[in-house]
């Protein structure tokens, strides 16, 4: 990988009142955002929020509505191709050649990047050691379990050495393992002061970023650390353990005070206005006979702040 020397106050990413519609359908809602020089950036929400056709604006393969963006300085409107150069994406369905060999596809890739040829052994191999896809090199792509595909679809998109590399939900349907040692080349990246944008649903995963945006329907939500997004719910919550949870979801979601109910295996994390309230809960849970077997109050996850935050957006109850 090359070390860049780069202006950190230039951000990697901006963009400005970026809209894209399908028809009537409003799939990325003036957005405006700003991701810096060489940090871990995670987009996060659910299945069509907007996250892919985001990415898409962005590398420059769509054209937005209206809005304008610029990648590493280079307008997507006007230098499309310029971007293409600076960055790597690896789409959700990235395109490797099920016939070819690890090695031959990353040739393949250098090809299409048009990499010389006096440049590709020292890069290839560092790109098949931290992706331990070394002992690999021989086997057919289609022979590659669901994680070794996603390793190999890195290292072909970063084998251009990119400024900017693009991960459209990189590990869905991947393996805990796979996931995690993904996610341990992602951070190897940064120490390159590569700058990574990655969506994905999994909120375990954006703990992991530098920051991260929640996105819902096209629009941002909130742009922080992680940490500080947890912070940001300063509400009491109560995690209550039942084997009854729908009966006791109902239940307490009745109660007035309570913001927000939401159901993880057999508990609830219940958001309250204060925590006087998680005495009601308890008590009006007893007297509907719905057994507790355990209660503490909590910090908020990522997931109960997203999940407060959607229910502020639309003015809904718990």
């Amino acid at each position: 990988m090359r070390v860049m020397d780069y202006d950190m106050n230039e951000p990697a990413i901006r963009t400005q009142n970026l809209t894209k519609k399908f028809g009537s359908n409003i799939a990325v809602n003036a957005l405006n955002l700003e991701i810096r020089k060489g940090e871990l950036f995670g987009l996060v929400g659910p299945d069509g929020a907007g996250k892919t056709t985001i990415m898409r604006l962005l590398t420059a393969i769509m054209e937005p509505t209206s809005g304008e963006a610029w990648v590493e300085g280079h307008s997507i409107l006007s230098e499309g191709e310029d971007i293409k150069e600076k960055i790597g994406y690896m789409s959700q369905r990235f395109g490797l050649y099920e016939d070819l060999t690890v090695i031959e596809n990353i040739h393949f890739y250098a090809d299409l990047y048009g990499v010389p040829r006096r440049e590709r052994p020292q890069r290839i191999e560092r790109l098949l050691s931290f992706s331990n896809l070394s002992p690999f090199t021989k086997r057919l792509a289609g022979n590659l379990s669901g994680g070794m595909k996603q390793k190999l679809g890195l290292a072909c998109a970063l084998v251009h050495t990119p400024d900017v590399l693009f991960l459209d939900e990189p590990t869905c349907g991947v393996d805990p393992v796979s996931r995690r040692d993904f996610w341990r080349i992602l951070y190897d990246l940064l120490k390159e002061k590569i700058t990574i944008f990655v969506s994905t649903a999994y909120l375990d995963e954006a703990e992991r970023c530098t920051r991260i945006g929640l996105i819902h329907r096209g629009s941002i939500l909130m742009v922080d650390e992680p940490s500080r997004i947890k912070e940001s719910l300063s509400l009491p919550m109560l995690e209550v353990a039942s084997p009854n949870t729908r009966a006791a979801k109902k239940i307490v979601a009745a109660i007035n005070g309570v913001i927000s109910v939401s159901t993880y295996g057999d508990r609830l994390h219940i958001g309250m206005k204060t925590r006087e309230i998680g005495t009601e809960v308890l008590e009006a849970l007893r007297a509907h006979g719905v057994e507790i077997e355990g209660e503490r109050e909590i910090a908020p996850s990522l997931e109960d702040v997203f999940i407060a935050k959607l229910k502020q957006e639309e003015g809904i109850g718990p």
